[in-house]
């Protein structure tokens, strides 16, 4: 009894960060969901911006195989582990700069969402906040 209660918890802990979420400029929603033992994240509403070069697909992608594929439905987190508070081990792709990068997921509050991503080490990296999108 006593192991299966605690699976539960470590299972409602792990899905806090499953919902919607604004980036930080409020522009994209990102879509955070379980797969299999991971979380992954995808765009799914871009703001449109009639005065700007089309940001419909991904054409700053250093593969210039992938410049053609849509930004809608794009996979832009992966691999993110749980343990102990933090979503850590993922990748996180940037659109606007075509560059991915290592990243962890910590909730700092209940509609708060810290990002951080970085190249290389550790030390060498950028935190920005995501907001829950409200129903």
């Amino acid at each position: 009894m006593i192991l299966l209660g605690s699976q539960n918890v470590v299972a409602q802990s792990k899905s806090k960060i499953v919902g919607v979420w604004y980036n930080t400029s409020k522009t994209a929603q990102i879509e955070i969901m379980e797969n299999d033992d991971e979380m992954i994240g995808k765009i799914i509403w871009i703001e449109q911006d009639t005065d700007s070069i089309d940001n419909s697909t991904d054409i700053v992608n250093s593969d210039t195989s992938l410049r053609d594929r849509p930004l809608m439905g794009l996979t832009i987190l992966e691999g993110l582990k749980y343990n102990d508070g933090i979503w850590s081990d993922g990748k996180i792709y940037d659109p606007q700069s075509g560059i991915s990068y290592t990243c962890e997921l910590q909730l700092v509050k209940k509609d708060v969402l810290e990002v951080k991503g970085y190249l290389g080490d550790s030390w060498v990296s950028r935190t920005v906040e995501w907001n829950r999108v409200k129903k």
